[in-house]
């Protein structure tokens, strides 16, 4: 119980608080061609040094430790911390990362990453923990935003990597042919060539309004139409409806043109008759697997069957097929055809691979079914811990609070990050 003792001690006795404002300010302040700023800088710099040589006088031999604990995290961040290093016993030694409606969030911090959590994610790769961005985006974006964020040292350290497009590839650079890693060509020649064929109609054939209120996201493998509209306005919801309707159909065509065993029965082979069908078996399975999906096709009265989809008989080989592939719809922000076969956990251990972490212990930041994947993962290899947003999905929400129950408001990762700030400093402490 010594640690906890020394912890209410720490909080008891020291203005935590005022040591805290000092530090943010001594580490945020923005770069000012004013005297008068600077000295206000200096000011606070050499009033944290004397409230961090306090709890270092107070504290002999763990003074530094709990003067860094004091000046990053709250109370209950700091004893939250040591909860989960009297648990685990093991600092974080990786961070994976989500980005959108993780890092940030459109509702509260504008779609940018706050200030305060881009500089303790420098924090952390000044303390040697490697960092993988684990993302559904494009590879130029993250690039893109974290440069501008991190800056390009710490993006180009060899410490940084990058899943992008949901575990299509990763990119680490600084690590020569292992810089950039394509997942996506370890698949098989027939799944390559449905997703290359899908890609290549999806907005030639496109009916109007998906092609007027939709863009093909500029993705390496995947097909995502994302909509022309605000991230979940009512425009961007109807269309984004309208684009999974249309996504199913069509994949349901490609697959039919390019998957070998396909039986169409007494329809026969003419080709509207096969759309028809091939839309019928695609809508059938994703909906009997996918409540979301389901509801939109109902709601736009597209159900197929008599009876449900469950009535519709899906010929062996196009269900053995579309077992392959993943349909993912987001209200009002994407549709999309994935692989199953190349996910955020796949990405993740390459990117570990890359970056050396042998015996990863990390933590898992998301809010989405994708990013639950890797929370599993690493739940199942007693390789890390999890959190989540207040507004993640409930399936997401079930598994960290039933783990550790670190959930953090939107917009606010750096909550969670100084909890683990404040483990993976505590837990040197004996």
């Amino acid at each position: 119980m010594e640690r906890y003792d020394q912890l209410y001690r720490l909080y008891e006795e020291f203005d935590a608080e005022r040591l805290r404002a000092h530090q943010a300010f001594v580490d945020l302040f923005p770069p000012l061609d004013s005297r008068v700023a600077l000295t206000y800088w200096e000011d606070a710099s050499d009033e944290l040094d004397e409230l961090r040589g306090e709890i270092r006088d107070a504290f002999p031999g763990t003074g530094e430790t709990y003067a860094d604990v004091a000046a990053h995290a709250t109370r209950d961040q700091a004893f939250a911390g040591l909860d989960l290093a009297t648990k685990y016993d093991r600092p974080v030694n990786a961070l994976v990362l989500d980005v959108d409606e993780t890092l940030r969030s459109a509702g509260t911090t504008d779609n940018e990453i706050p200030r305060e959590t881009l500089h303790l994610l420098t924090e952390f790769h000044e303390a040697g923990v490697p960092i993988v961005v684990c993302t559904g985006q494009t590879l130029e974006n993250v690039k893109g935003f974290l440069g501008q964020g991190l800056g390009n040292a710490v993006v180009n350290s060899g410490e940084v990597s990058v899943v992008y497009e949901s575990g299509t590839g990763v990119f680490t650079p600084g690590h020569g042919p292992e810089t950039k890693r394509l997942l996506y060509e370890d698949l098989d020649e027939t799944v390559r060539a449905v997703f290359d064929r899908l890609r290549q109609r999806v907005l030639s054939d496109a009916p109007e309004t998906v092609a007027r209120g939709c863009h093909l996201q500029g993705n390496e493998f995947n097909v995502t139409l994302k909509p022309n509209f605000e991230t979940g306005s009512d425009d961007a919801v109807d269309v984004v409806d309208d684009a999974l309707v249309y996504l199913l159909d069509l994949l349901g065509v490609v697959v039919a043109e390019r998957v070998e065993g396909i039986e169409t029965g007494e329809r026969g082979d003419d080709e509207d008759v096969l759309g028809a069908a091939a839309g019928e078996w695609t809508r059938a399975f994703y909906a009997t697997r996918d409540p979301e999906i389901e509801a939109v096709l109902d709601d736009r009265g597209e159900l197929p069957g008599d009876g449900g989809p469950a009535d519709v008989e899906v010929p062996a080989a196009v269900t053995e097929f579309l077992g392959r592939v993943d349909v993912a719809y987001y209200e009002g922000d994407a549709a999309e055809v994935v692989s199953r076969e190349l996910d955020k956990p796949g990405g993740v251990e390459a990117a570990f691979e890359v970056l050396g972490v042998e015996d990863p212990f990390a933590l898992v930041l998301g809010d989405s079914k994708s990013d639950l994947r890797v929370m599993e993962w690493v739940a199942e290899r007693d390789a890390g811990i999890a959190a989540a947003p207040e507004h993640a999905s409930t399936v997401v929400l079930d598994h960290v609070r039933e783990r550790d129950d670190l959930v953090f408001p939107p917009g606010d990762a750096g909550d969670v990050l100084r909890t683990v700030y404040a483990l993976d400093r505590l837990v040197t402490v004996e």
